[in-house]
């Protein structure tokens, strides 16, 4: 009896403690010092939770304390988003409303909460696509208050941190949908390392040996890195120091996922990274006119020591990302033979750059912002998209995605007006950007006064000119080379409304065909019609039919006049169909039923025999990070989780994946495919297959070498039993003198 109060106190006081440095860290702020409210949302919040413990043991009230403390030290919002983190999920897991939050702390706070709210309702719910409606309900009230999303990323970055605690198949769809969805977004807006923090701590949950691998090995080479900088930096700091600017000089590491996903892309081992250390000089301007002159002065300054790589000068300072952000990357040459890329910003720069739009993103009273800019055009194009919602969830995520991910190209109007395109845009987007009617109307286009077609991809620096035509209609085909969010939104939603008018039509037609043959409508004329013109549907045929792609003749009266099959006969097609049907139904539901989302699935070599599918996509082997995946014939679909198609699942249908642990022992093959390249010389070929089949005691099932000017690139195919067997190929190949690369990659 006597342990309990004892408990109960030393609770109170740790969850005092913590709501006690969220003041202390707020009041070290520049924000108006709004104390009261804050202490208020967080006794309203703590009184609310009261006696409920997150996954992890500890009371659930620490989780927005510690959302708070993100929003108030790591993107810089004041009072009003604290208390929104405070309040961010009493109204979802409490009898609270959101008019009781109106009424105790005023609509603002009430329209943040109610927003985040709507984020979050039924995240893990049964349905489909219910990442994708949520991504989309995100969006909604995003474009009404950009603190949302802000106070969003925050309770994702938490979740992260404390992901330990959940289960492991909860892991892989947290993980992937963090990586899908938010760490983009906190891109898009500026939170660098946010951004990097959410990658790597998806990247640990995901491939956690892979990480720790990583880890390890930049441990190793700290002192040589730290040696390095030193270096190269001495004197650096002696020109600076001459010119008295007060600056300060940081290493910057490159990010474990970063490292991971050029070894991925590129192909090579941790050893031939060589990007791993950038600089960054981080300056006080003289003063605020002089700040983008200063950036320049201290290029100038650092390019006299060092060799600028001619094609790698970034000048983001006087060209902003659309995030804001800003700074002059310059690529030099080191005494030790590498390039080293050096960043340069001022600490304003360096604020944006860190905490993105909140750096500078300054509400009135009224709640409206002052500065608003590329992320105002931004969130205008969401607006746009969520006013035409497409049919499919998952293709809105993709649309929208493709505005997330991309990177800035800037290219210019004939009259020298400047515009921001996302990378790989194309002059088709380009036209929609300017308006839809241009777009809608275009022929092609004038890149740098040379003619090109819509599907040009367009450079930064080009300048272009919109040819366009009052008959020209939007084709079927932009669909193919629209790059952009905008005006992909846009030819789908007026080749959309073509198809409705073209469906219309060819109903009447349609009709208008069948009276004057005298053939009676109904479900068999439409099927028959529909199966004789390779059709999927109805709304398709009818379309065609519409737009006189199919003109209704000869053919069409003789497949309708054919004779209807009697009732017998449909009815013993019908019975046999319907007897396999059951007998498949009957085993189904017992193999589901065993199928515990929360139990990590055991893959052997029986399983993967006979209830397992191996996805196709991604070729995976024993030994290789995989998650299951139920698909819609309630079928286990075994997928790498770093496989693009998985990363689109774990985003947006997270409820059906399971986690997975190999359970074989080199009894089954697999088929694999290891790239090499070297230097040819003799005896080449015969040392590869040596090594491979008499050492190594594999089989090969193909081996494809090209010679190209003293160069040979080769693909083997073979099969192995797991991982393992990848390795000690791939370690024994690389033995081989003439051999430079050696590494497995897909079919």
């Amino acid at each position: 009896m006597n342990n309990r109060p004892a408990k109960e106190i030393t609770e109170e006081d740790m969850i005092n403690k913590e709501f006690q440095e969220l003041l202390n860290d707020y009041l070290a702020t520049k924000h108006r010092k709004r104390v009261e409210i804050i202490t208020k949302a967080f006794n309203f919040a703590n009184q609310a939770h009261k006696g409920i413990k997150r996954r992890s043991g500890e009371p659930y009230i620490m989780h927005p304390i510690a959302v708070a403390k993100i929003v108030c030290n790591e993107i810089g919002l004041g009072s009003t988003s604290i208390c929104s983190a405070l309040l961010h999920d009493v109204v979802e897991d409490t009898d609270y409303t959101v008019e009781d939050i109106e009424n105790i702390f005023g609509p603002k706070i009430a329209q943040i909460v109610d927003g985040l709210t709507k984020i979050s309702g039924g995240i893990f719910g049964d349905r489909a696509s219910a990442q994708a409606e949520n991504f989309k309900k995100l969006l909604l009230t995003m474009s009404s208050d950009i603190r949302v999303i802000l106070i969003k990323i925050a309770d994702r970055l938490h979740n992260m941190r404390t992901l330990g605690s959940m289960l492991p198949n909860k892991q892989y769809k947290i993980a992937g949908e963090t990586l899908y969805i938010y760490a983009p977004l906190a891109n898009r807006l500026g939170l660098n390392k946010i951004k990097t923090e959410l990658e790597n701590l998806s990247f640990k949950y995901e491939h956690p040996e892979e990480y720790e691998e990583i880890e390890e090995k930049l441990n190793e080479t700290a002192v040589e890195r730290d040696k390095a900088f030193n270096e190269f930096t001495a004197p650096i700091r002696t020109q600076l120091d001459r010119k008295g600017l007060k600056y300060r000089i940081l290493a910057r590491v490159k990010s474990i996922y970063s490292i991971w996903n050029k070894m991925q892309t590129k192909h090579v081992p941790f050893e031939e990274i060589f990007d791993l250390l950038a600089v960054r000089i981080i300056f006080e301007p003289r003063n605020t006119e002089e700040e983008l002159n200063d950036c320049f002065d201290i290029y100038a300054s650092i390019s006299k020591i060092y060799k600028p790589h001619p094609d790698r000068l970034r000048d983001w300072v006087s060209h902003p990302r659309a995030n804001g952000y800003q700074a002059l990357h310059v690529t030099l040459m080191g005494q030790n033979g590498q390039w080293i890329e050096v960043q340069i910003r001022s600490e304003r720069m360096n604020d944006v750059a860190e905490q993105g739009f909140a750096a500078h993103w300054k509400y009135k009273d009224g709640g409206g912002g002052e500065d608003e800019g590329e992320l105002e055009k931004w969130l205008k194009t969401i607006k746009e998209i969520l006013d035409d919602p497409q049919p499919d969830a998952i293709d809105f995520l993709d649309t929208i995605k493709l505005n997330l991910f991309a990177s800035e190209i800037f290219v210019f109007t004939p009259k020298g007006e400047l515009k921001t395109m996302p990378q790989n845009s194309t002059a088709l987007d380009f036209a929609f950007s300017l308006h839809t009617d241009i777009g809608s109307h275009c022929i092609g286009a004038k890149v740098n006064h040379k003619l090109v077609p819509l599907s040009h991809k367009l450079q930064s620096g080009d300048q272009v000119e919109i040819l366009t035509s009052k008959s020209q209609r939007v084709q079927p085909q932009w669909e193919l080379f629209a790059t952009t969010a905008r005006a992909r939104t846009k030819i789908a939603a007026i080749l959309r409304k073509e198809r409705k008018i073209n469906q219309k039509k060819g109903d009447e037609i349609l009709t208008e065909f069948l009276k004057k043959e005298e053939i009676r409508p109904g479900e068999i004329t439409i099927d028959k019609l529909r199966r004789l013109h390779n059709f999927k549907n109805e709304e398709e045929l009818l379309a065609a039919i519409g737009s006189k792609t199919i003109v209704l003749g000869e053919a069409d009266k003789n497949e309708l006049r054919e004779k209807q099959p009697s009732n017998w006969k449909k009815y013993l097609t019908f019975s046999f169909g319907g007897g396999g049907k059951d007998k498949l139904e009957s085993k189904e539901p017992s193999e589901k039923e065993k199928i515990n989302p929360k139990l990590v699935l055991k893959l052997t070599e029986e399983s993967l025999q006979t209830k397992y599918i191996m996805a196709e996509c991604c070729h995976p082997i024993p030994g290789d990070d995989v998650l299951g995946y139920i698909d819609d014939n309630d079928r286990v679909v075994i997928h790498k989780r770093q496989c693009p198609v998985a990363a689109k699942l774990k985003s947006s249908y997270g409820n059906r994946i399971l986690a997975t642990v190999w359970d074989t022992h080199k009894e089954l093959s697999f088929l694999v495919y290891i790239y090499i390249k070297g230097i040819d010389s003799v005896g080449l070929l015969n040392e590869v297959t040596q090594i491979i089949s008499r050492q190594l005691n594999v089989n090969i099932r193909k081996l494809s070498i090209e010679t190209n000017d003293g160069i040979f690139e080769g693909k083997i195919q073979l099969w192995v039993h797991d991982v393992e067997d990848v390795r000690m190929i791939c370690n024994n190949l690389k033995k081989v003198n003439n051999i430079k690369q050696v590494n497995r990659v897909e079919g």
